[in-house]
C-alpha cells in the first residue's frame, strides 16, 4: 500500500503540464449495480492520498453536504468529488435495481484492463444457467454466479446484458438483466510531441520529447515511446524514454516528425499530432582524397582504400571516386558525415594510376587533388618442367630444370630442389624463368621442385618425379654349390647378378653355345637358374644381363667335374627276372647283359677343374629383336642335352667287377625322342635305364686315381647307345 502511494505522489500527472490532478473514486463493493436496499461506500482520494482537508461530493451535479473522504450511498445516479489540491475526478455511475437479475461490472476500468461480469439473482437458491451476451451477440455461459472476464477493454460503448431461464411447479420462463454500459476510463490522453530547439541549424543536436499522463491509481503503468520523421520509425524503435536525443541533424531531415506512446502489453497504443521541423545547410570546401595504405604503395590482392573529406558542410553530401583516364565513376556515396571511403578489395595490376574524389551537398561539387597509386606484383606459383636429351633419362645425360612463374614483379630468385636439398638457386631481374643444368647420376631419382621469390612472398612448385635409368653393370655368374665336384644327378644353380641398373632386368644363361633360358627380375637384384646335371655337363657357362639399355655379358664360368678311372658312359638297358623259389630262401636271378654300340665322343674332361678356354663373348640375343619380359624356357630341340630325367640308381654293378656305374635314370620314349634318334630301336613301349657314366675298372689303376694328363688310355672315356634288351631279358 505505502508503495501504491509513494508512486500515486511521484507520477508524472497534469501539474507537469500547469493542470491540477484529477481526483479519482473507489467503490466499496467495487460493482456499479447493486440490488435496491443495499449500501455503497464511496472514497474520494488524490494523490496525497489520504485526502487532505474538505472534501466536496456531487450527487448529479448537485452539491451535497458531506465534507468527509468517505460516504456511503443507496441511491442510484452519478457522484464525483473533489480536493483541496485537485480537479474534479471523472463521474461514477452507481445503479440500485429492483429487478430480479442484474449484470454488475468491476469498477474502475481503464482502456486495456481486464473486467469482471457477474450476471446476479436476487436470493437465488438454485444455480442455473446464465448467459452473457453484449450487443445481442453471446459472449458465454456459466452455471455459478462467478464472474466472467472481458480482456483488454476500450472506450467503445457497447452494451451487456445477461439471461436466466426460471421454472416452478406450474411453469418455466427466462429473465433478462438491464443492459449495462461499462464506465471504462482513459488510460493516457495522447502524446505531445515538442522539438528543443524547433529550427534548429544543421549539424546541431535537437530534442524530441513525446509528453502524456497516466492516472494516480495507474501510475504503475509501464509506457513505451517511439518517434517517426514521416513513416520512418527513429532511433532504436520503441524505448521506454520519452525523449530522443538526435546528435545532429542535416537539411534533408527537414521533414514532419510525431510519436507514439503504447502501454507493453500493446492493449493501448495513441499517437501525437505532426509537427513540422526546418533545418538551415552549410555548402562543402576543401575536398581532400587519402589513399590507404598511406603512399599508395600497394601488393597485387590487398584492399586499396580511398578517404574523401571535406572541411566544412553540413547536411547530406555526396562523394564520388574516380581514376583520370576513365570516365566510369569507381562509386558514390551519399550520407551526413564529413568523410566518406571507398573500398576496392583485390586490386589488380589495372588498377595502377592516379585517382580523384569530388564532394557535392547540392551547391555544386567541389574536386580534390590527384593521387598516384602503385602496385607490385606477388609471384604466381611456378611451374617446372625437366628437358633430358631422350625420353628417357640415363646416367649421364645432362637435363635442364626449368622454373618459370607467369606473374610476379621482378627481380625474381629462382630456388632448385631435388626432395629437401637445394641444388642451386638462379636469378631473373627482369622477371621470366630461369634454368639450372644437372648431370645425371643414379641417386638423382626422385622429386624436384622449384621456389620463385620476389620479396613478396615464396611460391613453390608441384613436385615433379625424375626417373633416371641406370645401364646395368657387367654381370657375375656364380655357381652354387661352390667349392665341391658335381658329379652326374646334382643339382646345380647358377647365380647371374648385376650390381647396377634399374629394373626390370631380364637375365640370360649360356651353355657353351646354347641357350640355357631367360629369366626376368622385375624389381631387379640378380636370380638363379637351376640345372639337373645329365650327361656331360661340362663346359663353358656365362649368362648376360639387359634392362634396355644395352647387354652386358658375365666372363665365362668353365664346369669340370670328376669321374671314377675309366668310366664309360654306356646306354644300356637291363630286364631283371628274379622269384623265390623257396621258403628256405633259396633264390635265383636270371640277368641278361645287352651288346653295346659304342661311338665315342668328340673330347673328354680334364681332370684338373679348371677351364678348357676362355670365350669372348657370351651368346647374345639378337640386337633387332626389341627388349622382351618373355622367361618361357627353352624346348628341347634348344637343349638336346639337358632333359630332366628322374634318377633310379647311382653306382650299381650289374655283375662286371670292371663296370662302375656312376649314375641311372629312367625315361619314357616320346615322339620326339624317336624322331631325333635314329639309332635307337624302340621295340617295347614302357621305361628305359640309362646309365649315364660308365668305367671300365683296369687292374694296374687305382680307382678314381687321375693322372696329371688326363686319361692313361685314349678309350678310357667313351659314349654308348641303348641297345633295348627287355625281350631278351623277358626270353631269358
Amino acid at each position: 500500500m505505502l508503495l501504491w502511494l509513494l508512486l500515486l505522489i511521484l507520477a508524472p500527472g497534469r501539474e507537469q503540464s500547469g493542470l491540477a490532478p484529477k481526483a479519482f473514486l473507489l467503490l466499496t463493493p467495487p460493482w456499479s449495480t447493486h440490488f435496491k436496499g443495499q449500501k455503497v461506500t464511496l472514497k474520494c482520494r488524490d494523490s496525497r492520498y489520504p485526502a487532505w482537508g474538505d472534501v466536496s461530493w456531487y450527487y448529479n451535479k448537485n452539491l451535497m453536504r458531506e465534507e468527509s473522504g468517505e460516504i456511503q450511498i443507496k441511491k442510484s445516479g452519478y457522484y464525483k468529488c473533489k480536493t483541496q489540491v485537485s480537479s474534479f475526478s471523472d463521474p461514477v455511475h452507481v445503479e440500485f435495481l429492483s429487478d430480479w437479475l442484474i449484470l454488475q461490472a468491476s469498477h474502475p476500468v481503464f482502456e486495456g484492463d481486464k473486467v469482471l461480469l457477474r450476471c446476479l439473482g436476487k436470493e437465488e437458491k438454485i444455480p442455473s444457467e446464465k448467459i452473457y451476451y453484449k450487443d445481442g451477440k453471446k459472449l458465454g455461459s456459466t452455471y455459478s454466479t462467478e464472474a466472467i472476464i472481458l480482456n483488454s477493454v476500450s472506450l467503445e460503448n457497447s452494451k451487456y446484458h445477461c439471461t436466466v431461464s426460471r421454472k416452478d411447479f406450474w411453469s418455466s420462463w427466462k429473465e433478462t438483466s438491464k443492459p449495462l454500459r461499462i464506465q471504462v476510463q482513459e488510460l493516457f490522453p495522447p502524446p505531445v510531441l515538442t522539438a528543443s530547439p524547433s529550427q534548429p541549424i544543421e549539424g546541431s543536436p535537437v530534442a524530441l520529447k513525446c509528453e502524456t499522463w497516466l492516472p494516480p491509481q495507474k501510475s504503475d503503468t509501464q509506457l513505451q515511446f517511439c518517434f517517426f520523421r514521416e513513416d520512418q520509425a527513429l532511433g532504436s524503435g520503441w524505448s521506454s524514454s520519452s525523449e530522443l536525443q538526435i546528435s545532429a541533424i542535416w537539411s534533408e531531415d527537414s521533414s514532419s516528425y510525431w510519436c507514439q506512446a503504447k502501454t507493453v502489453t500493446h492493449s493501448v497504443i495513441k499517437r501525437s499530432l505532426k509537427s513540422q521541423i526546418l533545418v538551415q545547410r552549410v555548402p562543402v570546401s576543401d575536398v581532400n582524397l587519402e589513399i590507404q595504405p598511406s603512399g599508395g604503395q600497394l601488393i597485387e590482392g590487398e584492399n586499396l582504400v580511398l578517404i574523401c573529406s571535406v572541411a566544412k558542410g553540413t547536411g547530406t553530401i555526396t562523394f564520388s571516386w574516380h581514376r583520370e583516364g576513365t570516365i566510369r565513376i569507381l562509386g558514390r556515396k551519399t550520407q551526413r558525415s564529413l568523410s566518406a571511403e571507398l573500398r576496392i578489395p583485390t586490386v589488380k595490376e589495372s588498377d595502377a594510376g592516379r585517382y580523384y574524389c569530388a564532394a557535392d551537398n547540392i551547391h555544386g561539387p567541389i574536386l580534390s587533388k590527384l593521387t598516384m597509386v602503385t602496385l607490385r606484383i606477388p609471384m604466381s606459383r611456378p611451374v617446372l618442367t625437366i628437358r633430358a636429351p631422350k625420353a628417357q633419362a640415363v646416367v649421364g645425360d645432362v637435363v635442364e630444370l626449368r622454373c618459370e612463374a607467369w606473374r610476379g614483379s621482378p627481380p625474381i630468385l629462382y630456388q632448385f630442389y631435388h626432395e629437401d636439398a637445394t641444388l642451386g638457386r638462379s636469378s631473373a631481374p627482369s622477371g621470366g624463368g630461369a634454368s639450372f643444368n644437372l648431370s645425371l647420376t643414379a641417386e638423382h631419382s626422385g622429386n624436384y621442385s622449384c621456389e620463385a621469390d620476389n620479396g613478396l612472398g615464396a611460391q613453390h612448385s608441384d613436385r615433379v618425379t625424375l626417373n633416371v635409368t641406370v645401364p646395368v653393370s657387367r654381370p657375375v655368374l656364380t655357381l652354387n654349390p661352390a667349392g665341391t665336384q658335381p658329379v652326374v644327378g646334382d643339382v646345380l644353380e647358377l647365380r647371374c647378378e648385376a650390381q647396377r641398373g634399374s629394373p626390370p632386368i631380364l637375365y640370360w644363361f649360356y651353355h657353351d653355345n646354347a641357350t640355357l633360358g631367360k629369366i626376368l627380375a622385375p624389381f631387379g637384384g640378380g636370380t638363379s637358374f637351376n640345372l639337373s646335371l645329365t650327361a656331360q655337363p661340362s663346359g663353358n657357362y656365362s649368362c648376360a644381363a639387359d634392362n634396355g639399355l644395352g647387354i652386358q655379358c658375365s666372363e665365362v664360368v668353365m664346369l669340370n667335374f670328376t669321374v671314377p678311372s675309366r668310366s664309360k658312359i654306356i646306354l644300356i638297358t637291363v630286364g631283371v627276372i628274379s622269384g623265390l623259389l623257396s621258403i628256405l630262401g633259396l633264390t635265383a636271378t636270371a640277368a641278361l647283359v645287352c651288346k653295346f654300340k659304342t661311338q665315342r665322343k668328340s673330347r673328354g674332361l680334364s681332370t684338373t677343374g679348371t677351364p678348357g678356354y676362355s670365350p669372348n663373348e657370351c651368346q647374345e640375343p639378337s640386337l633387332s629383336k626389341p627388349f622382351s619380359t618373355d622367361t618361357q624356357e627353352p624346348t628341347h630341340s634348344e637343349l638336346p642335352a639337358l632333359m630332366e630325367l628322374q634318377p633310379v640308381y647311382s653306382n650299381v654293378n650289374p655283375g662286371d667287377s670292371d663296370l662302375v656305374y656312376s649314375q641311372v635314370r629312367s625315361t619314357q620314349p616320346t615322339k620326339e625322342h624317336l624322331a631325333n634318334s635314329p639309332r635307337m630301336h624302340w621295340e617295347h613301349e614302357g621305361s628305359t635305364v640309362i646309365y649315364s657314366e660308365v668305367k671300365k675298372t683296369h687292374p694296374d689303376d687305382s680307382a678314381g686315381q687321375a693322372s696329371s694328363g688326363g686319361w692313361a688310355h685314349e678309350d678310357a672315356t667313351e659314349s654308348y647307345e641303348n641297345v633295348p634288351c627287355a625281350s631278351m631279358a623277358l626270353d631269358h
